[in-house]
């Protein structure tokens, strides 16, 4: 690049050429509020219990909707598959888990095994139904795609609900296996069973599941699968020219992308020591795609960020917000006002409220608040400091996935 056209650049964009290390200062806030995010996320309980918050039962539900936004990242932000039938991969977790450690389950006589063996079949169970419903909708794109798997999404739960004999049907299933953890008593070492009362215990068992899942997501996007994935999702059919097999990628991003949501699953069930088919309707889906989109779709920090934020909101704000405002409520003397006040329970306007929410986003902020950098610039239309680079750049990205 010549120093008239970097001049150029410097003049149109200030932020052009104020690089440190590599990074924008744009960049460097951005990381810099990430990483005092995931630092408070390893400390959490450490502060609640100061600051005496008492949010560590809602917490757990929190982190394992989170590690559903990764796995469904890996499907939508990475493929560009668009997939509305999340659930179902996640009831399929937690059912294997239930089959594989309840007493009440139709394999119990003969053949039982502990939680963690469990929640690695579970990985792989989940998978298996990934390709399964990956294989029928190779040559499906966009809407077309999304109903497959919407429906697919629909089926699960409603197979579930009528093979009574094998799930238990409404009634559910219970006693399901839990994790265990060493301890040190009297000089021994042994092991403890850790349950839904065990609230510290739970939250860092799916804080390391949740981190574990991080470090191989990332691997896998910085991967020769992972810039396929990219390359098919910016043209599906310039990766096939290239020499990307299409058949396989894709069939890769469902069967990975479910089996994040199938060990989530077994957590889940574990952690309530109940499961049924009611637990994984259609609005589970729109939530973890929404967690997906709010935090900025491909990147995987970002999607961290926006299932804390959507998580919080819809299990922590919406409860503490109802009891601040009958409070004030309360506490004013205005007829009309203070009555409706009392009276006011957000939890059942929680998701209006949210979908008001998400329209302004898109309208703001389409790409999400943290999105990945090629993504911003292509919802935003607009030529960034790299835009001299991009063509470089796709040639990289096609060159590494056919390699």
């Amino acid at each position: 690049m010549s120093a008239a056209a970097t001049t150029s650049k410097a003049r149109q964009n200030p932020a052009f050429g104020l690089r440190r290390n590599g990074q924008t200062p744009d960049g460097v806030v951005r990381n810099a509020v990430l990483v005092t995010f995931i630092i408070f996320l390893a400390l959490y309980p450490i502060i609640d219990r100061g600051l005496g918050l008492q949010k560590m039962g809602a917490v757990p539900g929190i982190l394992i909707f989170t590690i559903l936004a990764l796995g469904l990242n890996i499907v939508v932000g990475f493929a560009g598959l668009l997939d509305l039938g999340y659930a179902a991969f996640f009831a399929i977790g937690g059912y294997t888990a239930a089959f594989l450690t309840s007493p009440t389950s139709p394999l119990a006589p003969y053949f039982q095994t502990n939680f963690y063996v469990a929640m690695i079949l579970s990985f792989f169970v989940a998978a298996l139904f990934g390709v399964i419903l990956g294989a029928p909708t190779l040559r499906l794109r966009g809407d077309y795609l999304a109903i497959v798997t919407l429906a697919f999404g629909e089926i699960v739960p409603r197979v579930i609900l009528n093979l009574e004999q094998w799930t238990k049907g409404a009634r559910g299933m219970k006693a399901i296996g839990v994790p265990t953890l060493p301890t040190v008593q009297n000089g021994q070492v042994g092991l403890y069973e850790i349950y839904n009362q065990n609230q510290t215990e739970w939250y860092y068992l799916i804080f390391t599941v949740g981190a574990i899942s991080v470090f191989a997501i990332y691997r896998l996007a910085h991967s020769r699968i992972g810039r396929a994935w990219m390359a098919m999702r910016e043209d599906e059919l310039a990766a096939g020219a290239m020499g990307i097999n299409l058949v396989q990628t894709k069939l890769l991003a469902f069967a990975i992308g479910a089996s994040f949501s199938g060990f989530a699953g077994s957590i889940w069930a574990s952690m309530l020591q109940f499961i049924d088919p009611f637990q994984f309707d259609f609005s589970i889906s729109v939530i973890v795609l929404a967690m997906v989109i709010l935090g900025g779709i491909g990147n995987t920090w970002g999607v961290i960020f926006g299932g804390a934020v959507l998580g919080f909101y819809d299990r922590i704000l919406t409860s503490d917000a109802t009891s601040w405002l009958r409070g004030i409520g309360a506490a004013v003397d205005l007829p009309v006002i203070s009555s409706v006040l009392k009276e006011i329970d957000l939890t059942n306007f929680k998701f209006g409220i949210f979908g008001a929410a998400l329209v302004i986003l898109m309208l703001t902020r389409p790409e999400g608040l943290f999105p990945n950098r090629a993504r911003a610039l292509e919802m935003k239309g607009e030529a960034g400091p790299e835009a001299g680079d991009a063509i470089t750049t796709e040639e990289r990205t096609a060159a590494g996935a056919r390699a």
